[in-house]
């Protein structure tokens, strides 16, 4: 007997295709895993502290969350690590233009062109949030004290201390995590522009997500071949039987396979 397959959401084949891109080309300075290996729309992400920053040495972690209608609305950026920082909330809400839904909104200063749009993708998130981190704005600060305390600090070329102090004991609070994750974590350029994917301690969320994709390519592959060898059938006057039926692996509580809605 022939599995029945549901369509798979186009956001979550969005997202099985970037999550694959990253794997293959890593952005530097960023290490990404899922929350869960069963849950496509929860990403976790750990962010290195470039080098000759003040965030040198650190280890930031944060998690991505995606909406079902991925890319179409924008996810939400939160830093589980305490941050300082102009543009993140006390929660560790990032606000940032690119983060924001596509409508125009005169008050906020920002224009539409600099918000949210289906060309953006999980790639563009994450360098704009590191540039973020090494160049604020404080235009429209998400805290307001870290943006005066920053705006001090920049003034003064370095002089008034306090902000760069608070920021240098954030990063030391954060070896122990790395420590506990089996992170090394970059310090210098070259460490940096190397290392920039590490191993997860469980290999298998690439397996699955490798089978998925084949998957999917085999199930294309095997409906292109019955295709024609039903026109060969009716040509010749061939004709043949589907065989059993195939086992394909699913997300638990997922629909994973199939075909896109027309």
């Amino acid at each position: 007997m022939i599995m029945a397959h549901q369509a798979t959401p186009s956001s979550q084949k969005a997202l099985m295709m970037e999550l694959k891109s990253l794997q293959e080309q890593p952005v530097e300075g960023f290490r990404i895993t899922l929350v869960e290996e069963s849950d496509l729309y929860n990403w976790e992400v750990a962010i290195f502290g470039p080098p000759n920053t003040l965030y040198e040495g650190g280890y930031f972690k944060a998690h991505i969350k995606f909406p079902v209608d991925y890319p179409y609305s924008p996810p939400t950026f939160r830093f589980l690590t305490k941050m300082w920082h102009p543009n993140i909330y006390e929660n560790g809400d990032v606000c940032i233009s690119i983060l924001h839904p596509p409508v125009d909104d005169p008050q906020s200063g920002e224009l539409p062109s600099e918000r949210w749009n289906p060309t953006q993708n999980v790639r563009t998130i994450l360098l704009s949030v590191i540039s973020l981190l090494n160049e604020p704005n404080t235009f429209s600060p998400a805290n307001v004290d870290a943006s005066v305390m920053f705006r001090k600090w920049r003034d003064s070329k370095g002089k008034d201390k306090e902000y760069a102090e608070i920021i240098r004991k954030q990063v030391l609070s954060t070896a122990a995590e790395a420590e506990r994750d089996g992170v090394k974590v970059p310090t210098t350029l070259a460490e940096y522009c190397v290392q920039t994917r590490v191993p997860s301690q469980d290999s298998s969320s690439d397996l699955l997500y490798d089978d998925l994709y084949d998957d999917d390519m085999e199930e294309e592959d095997e409906e292109e071949d019955e295709s024609e060898m039903e026109s060969v059938g009716e040509a010749g006057g061939i004709s043949f039987l589907e065989e059993g039926g195939t086992s394909t692996r699913l997300y638990d509580n997922q629909d994973d396979s199939g075909n896109e809605d027309s």
